[in-house]
């Protein structure tokens, strides 16, 4: 994703952090989640092995083992990177609270100075801006979607509503844009939620964000969004964007 100098900023000045995203080997918005990295944070990306699968569940359920991401991690600490992300919402999710933990210690085995997950950040970022009740919009098929509620009620928010995308497969997913995001959420909020989140790492929300909170009244957590947020929070850095109420807080 960025093949700049780790300790130099694009002025050439010197920063000293590097952070790391260890993405699914079909991750496609590697440019969208640059746009939340400042200048003089350099941001690697190594993938995950591809995997074979009958259905979206055994994807995520792969993609979501502990040794999954050891190589990544690997990767990305031989590089100079000072905290690692996991950057998927399923895989880590779909094991629940436990597994979201363990996923987490098996990175900072693998060598990650600070390690943390899409699925941990969304937790700590809707805590951030004070969501009780969420609705959530995803492109799931059951049971993932099941499962992504079980996760988010266990770790103490009341979903009000879940709605999905409708879309048949993993091509149909990466294929969305930020128009279908926006109408889903339109479709998908409910006055007595205090706060939206968009799931998955491969829908688009840069630019909608801060249009649908301005909209709604409320703030939007996207996948993404709440990744890099935490991710740069880590080292002490602040993710960038107009309009984003996540931003505005610290992790």
């Amino acid at each position: 994703m960025d093949q700049r100098d780790p300790s130099r900023d694009d002025h050439g000045t010197a920063t000293g952090r590097h952070v790391g995203v260890v993405a699914s080997y079909d991750f496609t918005l590697q440019e969208e989640l640059r746009r939340w990295i400042p200048p003089g944070v350099a941001c690697t990306v190594a993938y995950t092995e591809e995997v074979a699968y009958r259905d979206n569940l055994e994807l995520v359920s792969r993609l979501g083992r502990p040794g999954m991401a050891a190589k990544p991690v690997h990767e990305l600490v031989a590089r100079g990177a000072q905290a690692v992300a996991y950057l998927c919402t399923a895989c880590t999710f779909v094991d629940g609270v436990d597994g979201e933990r363990a996923l987490r210690a098996g990175m900072v085995e693998h060598g990650a100075r600070r390690a943390l997950t899409t699925s941990g950040a969304v937790i700590d970022a809707l805590h951030a801006v004070g969501a009780r009740r969420i609705a959530v919009i995803h492109p799931y098929l059951d049971p993932v979607d099941r499962l992504l509620t079980a996760y988010l009620e266990a770790s103490g928010f009341d979903v009000v509503a879940l709605t999905a995308l409708g879309l048949a497969t993993v091509e149909d997913v990466y294929a969305v844009d930020e128009r279908q995001v926006l109408g889903a959420v339109a479709r998908g909020d409910r006055p007595e939620a205090d706060a939206l989140f968009v799931s998955c790492t491969a829908l688009p929300t840069y630019d909608a964000i801060p249009l649908i909170e301005e909209r709604l009244g409320k703030p939007v957590i996207s996948a993404n969004q709440a990744t890099v947020w935490s991710l740069l929070g880590s080292v002490g850095e602040r993710a960038r964007g107009a309009r984003q109420r996540l931003l505005a807080r610290n992790p």
